[in-house]
């Protein structure tokens, strides 16, 4: 029998139990096909295999089950006062995992000045790329440079800088909203694998996420209008059965989507990228010294009689938080003289 898998919900502070989508199947597929069958396992984390779950899981055996199915809906957490669509158009499950919300009403967010937030309905971790900080996690989820790519500019920015790990499960909202305001300055894709972001499978897989395919956005936020939180880079990972980062940024609600370019302003909270579909990772990295962690995001992660796969896996307190999208996760330490309010959006 497997370990259980919990984190701590921010809004109430209770313990969770995570339902883990396919764990069996992560569990054999990361442990006995990995360890005797190599090959076999490349060719399951790769493109083509990862394409023909996606079709398989949500366009194809489950879109009859979704049909009309009310109890499917609720089993994913969908909230269907916050959608946009009614309940009988979400009629695949494809279509479930790219839902839209009224974000504007269900999760309301001050962008202000000198203030961070999430990128994501997700499950969170922050850490430390520098070894004389306690939060200090060096190649525990990624190798700081393979992440980055080879863009040597950006891994001397970052170097020693905080970081953040958002887990996407296949239930959640699916879109990604931009951390802070700033100006696009550079924006590139990696290619890569299609690991699973199960935890077992990012345990026993070293460094998955500097591995699969992503997107990276740097983000200039000293700049006017700006969140005066220094340089950010937005890491966008796909994961098994997630195919596609459709950049669609929209500065109102989801109206006008467009592709991101170096050179255009972002407006914190609003929606930048959809994952298509089922779960994915977003990491955020920011220079040395320019943020501070929440502290309740800092004090869960090391919380007591929690039962964490990360924490078993990796020998330390690891413990996720459940965060909303455009919620505050961290606050300015140092900020440009450029910036001014971001205002509520």
């Amino acid at each position: 029998m497997s370990l259980p898998h919990q984190y701590v919900d921010r809004q109430s502070g209770a313990v969770r139990d995570e339902k883990l989508f396919g764990d069996l199947l992560v569990r054999w597929l990361y442990a006995p096909v990995r360890e005797r069958t190599p090959w076999l396992f490349r060719a399951l984390t790769g493109r083509r295999m990862s394409g023909f779950l996606a079709w398989y899981q949500y366009d194809a055996a489950l879109a009859c089950r979704v049909a009309g199915n009310r109890r499917f809906l609720q089993e994913c957490g969908v909230d269907f006062d916050e959608c946009l669509a009614p309940p009988a158009a979400l009629d695949t499950a494809r279509k479930v995992f790219e839902r839209q919300i009224c974000y504007w009403n269900c999760r309301p967010s001050d962008s202000g000045h000198g203030t961070v937030l999430s990128p994501a309905d997700a499950r969170m971790l922050i850490g430390s790329l520098a070894d004389h900080q306690p939060l200090y996690l060096k190649d525990k989820f990624f190798f700081f440079e393979e992440l980055l790519g080879n863009r040597p500019p950006w891994q001397e920015t970052f170097r020693d800088g905080d970081f953040a790990v958002f887990r996407l499960t296949p239930d959640k909202y699916h879109y990604n909203h931009v951390p802070v305001s700033g100006t696009v300055i550079d924006f590139y894709e990696i290619d890569g694998d299609f690991h699973s972001c199960n935890p077992t499978a990012i345990v026993r897989q070293v460094t998955p996420f500097s591995k699969n395919r992503r997107v990276v956005t740097i983000i200039d936020s000293d700049v006017p209008g700006g969140s005066g939180v220094g340089k950010v880079a937005m890491i966008e990972i796909v994961a098994m059965m997630i195919g596609d980062i459709v950049q669609c940024y929209s500065a109102h609600r989801y109206d006008d989507q467009q592709p991101l370019k170096a050179g255009m302003f972002l407006r914190a909270g609003a929606p930048k990228s959809l994952y298509r579909p089922g779960s994915s990772t977003d990491v955020l990295i920011f220079e040395p010294g320019r943020i501070r962690f929440d502290e309740d995001l800092r004090m869960n992660q090391m919380r007591a009689g929690v039962h964490s796969r990360f924490a078993s896996g990796f020998g330390k307190p690891l413990v996720e938080t459940e965060v909303q999208v455009r919620s505050p996760i961290a606050r300015a330490v140092s900020t440009s003289p450029h910036s001014s309010t971001g205002g509520v959006l």
